[in-house]
């Protein structure tokens, strides 16, 4: 009962803290000036990390196993994922302000009513009465909160540059590209005859424009290493997954919904990773790859557990 209570209290904390963060985020894109709420937010994102892992321990305690057998703890583990980029020193501002909204959504979902039949905790399937538990299980989750983290910082990159012009002011016939200063948006060449017309529409001499593609090139560099580490935390739970299975099941692969996705999830990011060290494809082309696993993960991680089909069936919303 004691734990019971504990578990609910650290929940509805953590989830009432994220929610102030955010909105502490939000005001602070409209006033930059305020520093000090700055600071509150990212003082409050520790608080929610400290609740989710007071969450995972507690629970952990009193159902004597690791946290990750079902949808429920498998969410509260991902949003203790998502608190720890967030908290990156290097991913300061406007860059863990994307990743904020994660760490709500995951929560919020988790201690809503549409969980209520998974919340208590229960005995392990005997699949999953394993060492691999640890290492598969929270590889995964982690590789699913890093890659879910960079690819939204890849579908910033596709906002901001969507549909933006960028003009260019040069002699006739002569013409200055830097294009690989702004390589993420599309340039427009134009001569010096509408040089007068050009200055009055344009901002691109402007500190903001000059801001805006530093902070491109940021979300760009910073979307890569993450999604990096997603990567290499997923091709480990891949493979201990299927070391796994092999003792569970008789067979390293069997091709179930969840392990089909989880491929091509791999697919997917393997070939970001490739169209990322390509001159001709980085930028706008890779991070639409990335964008795309974004959505790829979800269905891999959440849209299976939907259906509840499947050798992974056990990790869906009704417990079994």
């Amino acid at each position: 009962m004691i734990f019971s209570t504990l578990e609910h209290i650290l929940t509805h904390i953590s989830f009432s803290v994220v929610s102030i963060v955010i909105s502490i985020h939000l005001i602070t894109l409209l006033v930059n000036e305020i520093v000090g709420l700055y600071d509150s937010s990212e003082k409050g994102m520790i608080i929610t990390f400290f609740c989710i892992t007071g969450l995972l321990v507690t629970r952990w305690i009193f159902s004597n196993h690791l946290p990750f057998s079902d949808l429920y703890e498998s969410l509260i583990f991902l949003s203790w994922g998502f608190s720890i980029f967030h908290m990156i020193p290097c991913l300061k501002n406007h860059l863990s302000t994307i990743i904020a909204p994660s760490v709500l959504f995951t929560q919020g979902f988790a201690t809503s009513g549409l969980l209520t039949e998974i919340h208590q905790s229960a005995i392990l399937v005997p699949a999953l009465q394993s060492h691999w538990l640890m290492m598969h299980v929270s590889m995964m989750i982690l590789s699913y909160a890093a890659l879910l983290c960079g690819s939204l910082l890849s579908v910033s990159i596709l906002v901001i540059t969507f549909r933006e012009v960028i003009q260019i002011v040069g002699k006739s016939n002569n013409f200055y590209f830097l294009n690989k200063l702004f390589s993420f948006a599309e340039i427009k060449y134009i001569n010096m005859n509408e040089r007068k017309n050009i200055l009055q529409k344009t901002s691109f001499f402007s500190y903001g424009n000059y801001y805006k593609s530093q902070f491109i090139q940021q979300l760009d560099r910073w979307g890569y290493r993450i999604i990096s580490l997603g990567f290499i935390f997923l091709t480990i739970g891949i493979l201990s997954g299927a070391v796994w299975a092999n003792e569970a099941w008789g067979s390293y692969w069997n091709w179930d919904p969840k392990e089909t996705w989880a491929f091509i999830t791999w697919t997917i990011f393997a070939i970001y990773l490739h169209t990322r060290k390509n001159k001709k494809l980085e930028g706008v082309k890779s991070s639409m790859m990335a964008s795309m696993g974004f959505f790829i993960i979800w269905i891999c991680y959440f849209g299976i557990n939907l259906l509840g089909i499947g050798l992974h069936s056990y990790g869906s919303f009704i417990s079994n």
